[in-house]
């Protein structure tokens, strides 16, 4: 431990301290709690490896390269803002450590208080639950993989680092009931509807942020005299992940033939994954076009009983329409 630690110790630092100004430039950690945490969580423990995608096949860079200009390539791969793919099998991408500066905006909007117990939905390399750790302590953080090999992988990853929270293997989509109750879920693998298991596992006025149909889906959890539900809306943001495993396909959209500049619009692709099995595309085009290409936080989703559905500006509006796929 100590060699592999100290043979990269200072050029690490330096490579962190450029990846947190990167950042910060870019308008996120404005929290100072969570800039120290980028600071001094090393990110390069968690990516002893990863691949780097040349003309569709994936090269290997790892620490242990004995090739040094490899091994220095490895290093500010690392603290590049950007993802990195740590599992490909048969030439597909199961798992990545996020691009650093989206993190940073979704660890941001979870809106955690010191306090609040965690649920990672993806364990992925380790890193961001060793963020959640660096600010709440081990004790209230949990992360969850149907993967053994990527739990193990990640248990092994932060215990290098420091952190020693709950790291379970089971199905994400059911939450970890064991471990229950939660003031926050995050979700760091793509989901086609939000899993109902989520909510009866959240305190009162828990917060659930997920990626969702290219966005990210922030939920507040609720009761009333319907009983547990949770309503929200998109952020700004565009985001994409791996799907979560065990969860079912994410829903796609059909473009049909409709123009090329419209199927390559980030904003109507959002519209289109979003509104996937109830508007025909040609429908979506028509909303998109009459509502003035909305961006993606006027639109947000309610979770109640065994229903949700998305709506656009208001969720007892004119503009509603049922969810995809029910994650398990």
């Amino acid at each position: 431990m100590g060699t592999y630690l100290e043979r990269y110790a200072e050029p690490a630092d330096e490579a962190r301290a450029a990846m947190v100004r990167v950042i910060a430039a870019d308008g996120a950690l404005n929290d100072p709690a969570w800039r120290l945490a980028f600071e001094e969580v090393p990110r390069h423990l968690f990516v002893p490896y990863y691949y780097v995608n040349w003309a569709g096949t994936y090269e290997r860079l790892w620490s242990e390269d004995p090739d040094p200009a490899r091994r220095e390539r490895w290093l500010r791969g690392a603290y590049y803002d950007g993802p990195l793919a740590t599992r490909v099998r048969d030439g597909e991408l199961i798992s990545s450590s996020s691009q650093p500066s989206l993190m940073a905006r979704m660890l941001e909007a979870l809106e955690v208080r010191y306090g609040d117990d965690v649920l990672e939905i993806g364990a992925g390399t380790g890193y961001n639950a060793a963020l959640l750790c660096h600010r709440l302590g081990d004790e209230h953080v949990t992360t969850i993989d149907v993967e053994p090999e990527i739990t193990e992988s990640a248990r092994s990853h932060l215990a290098t680092a420091g952190y020693r929270p709950a790291v379970v293997t089971g199905d994400g989509a059911r939450g970890c009931p064991g471990r229950a109750p939660f003031d926050r879920i995050i979700a760091t693998c793509t989901l086609p509807s939000v899993p109902y298991d989520w909510l009866p596992q959240c305190r009162p006025e828990a917060r659930i942020l997920a990626p969702l149909a290219t966005g990210l889906i922030a939920l507040r959890v609720r009761d009333d005299s319907r009983g547990r539900f949770a309503e929200g809306r998109f952020l700004r943001t565009s985001a994409y992940f791996v799907p979560l495993r065990g969860g079912g396909a994410s829903p796609e959209g059909h473009a049909g033939r409709l123009p090329r500049h419209v199927i390559e619009n980030d904003l109507f692709r959002f519209l289109l994954t979003l509104t996937a099995g109830s508007l025909d595309p040609r429908e979506a085009l028509s909303l998109w076009e009459r509502e003035r290409r909305p961006r993606r936080d006027r639109f947000g989703i309610t979770v109640s009983g065994r229903h949700q559905w998305a709506w656009l500006d208001d969720p007892g509006g004119p503009y509603i329409w049922p969810l995809g796929q029910q994650p398990g």
